[in-house]
């Protein structure tokens, strides 16, 4: 339970990277291009409030796919801050290191492992995560594990914002993760290695 005020908030993340239809140019790699963050409060089963943050990669730009996708311009994120200071922001001033967090599968918990190790900038969320795609495809009994517009659809949910974009991802995720909870079909953080 976070301490402020008994509250039981968890950060819902959701990351872009830099990404490209085919084999990346020589010398790039996928880097974190935004992170989106909403702070939910499961006991008052709501969302707290949405943050973004624009992340300027330092090996690779932005793709016309990676903008067809996402809708980030190399523009927009030359005018985000360094993967460090992201990391920082989102320990700092959102407590990601202290609250359970959740994002929907593996990838983006995969992706911070990777460029926190490539970088040497400490790990920024916490060790007790829940892997929202896996609660919800236990919860519907499906063999299959739907993406985030899949998911919301099959939850009657509208999904908010544009899809493939950090902060309304995040968002969206949030949404799901709450519709669990009110089922009662939310499992809870785990511990990661």
């Amino acid at each position: 339970m976070d301490s402020i005020a008994g509250r039981d908030l968890r950060c819902v993340i959701d990351v872009e990277a830099t990404c490209w239809e085919d084999e990346p140019p020589p010398g790039s790699v996928g880097e974190i291009t935004a992170i989106g963050l909403t702070v939910v409060d499961l006991g008052a089963l709501e969302r707290v409030s949405p943050h973004r943050i624009p992340v300027r990669p330092a090996r690779s730009a932005v793709s016309a796919f990676c903008t067809a996708l996402t809708g980030l311009t190399q523009a927009e994120v030359d005018t985000g801050v360094g993967f460090g200071e992201a990391c920082r922001i989102l320990a700092a001033e959102h407590g990601a290191g202290a609250r359970p967090w959740t994002s929907w599968g593996d990838c983006d918990r995969h992706r911070f492992t990777r460029q926190c190790r490539a970088t040497g900038t400490p790990y920024p969320l916490g060790r007790r995560r829940t892997n929202a795609k896996a609660a919800f495809t236990q919860a519907r009994g499906l063999r299959r594990r739907p993406g985030t517009a899949g998911a919301l659809r099959m939850a009657g949910l509208p999904l908010e914002g544009r899809h493939h974009r950090g902060g309304d991802d995040a968002w969206n995720i949030a949404a799901l993760v709450l519709s669990l909870a009110r089922g009662d079909a939310w499992p809870g953080p785990t511990a990661i290695p």
